[in-house]
């Protein structure tokens, strides 16, 4: 009977390996929530008077769903969504139901009004329009000699 030299790190190599393969598959319900739910994208620009923030946000169906907010120059979106589909038929083969939570901040690129903030949603998509605050000009300040 041949021995074989014991190699330590090859049991490390195999769990590496298994790792790899978990990561590559994933589990379905896992890619389910990859940036649908959770933290949901947001792409946000600016005009001349207005920040804009749009985000992804399908399943909304009431506005006591979703929550913004606006502190120290930070916007947070942040909400539940709760989608159940019932199918009233004898012969149902599958029912989905999705339950989640999300939550989301982002530092803005300007300075915006708390007030005067406007939010639509509309076909699963998030619009806020936070208006920018006038810009805190600079005073010259003339030194009297005497």
């Amino acid at each position: 009977m041949a021995l074989i030299p014991y190699e330590p790190f090859r049991v490390l190599e195999n769990m590496r390996k298994d790792l790899d393969r978990f990561f590559e598959t994933g589990l379905p319900s896992l890619r389910h929530f990859d940036n649908r739910f959770g933290m949901p994208s947001i792409d946000i620009h600016e005009t001349d008077t207005e920040v804009i923030a749009t985000c992804d946000i399908p399943g909304l169906e009431k506005k006591e769903d979703v929550h913004i907010e606006v502190d120290n120059n930070i916007l947070t979106i942040s909400g539940s969504v709760n989608r159940t589909t019932e199918i009233k038929n004898e012969q149902m083969h599958r029912q989905e139901r999705f339950v989640g939570r999300f939550q989301r901040s982002v530092a803005l690129p300007a300075r915006v009004s708390e007030e005067g903030v406007k939010a639509t949603y509309k076909n699963g998509v998030l619009e806020i329009r936070l208006p920018k605050t006038e810009p805190n000009t600079k005073k010259r300040i003339d030194v009297e000699f005497h």
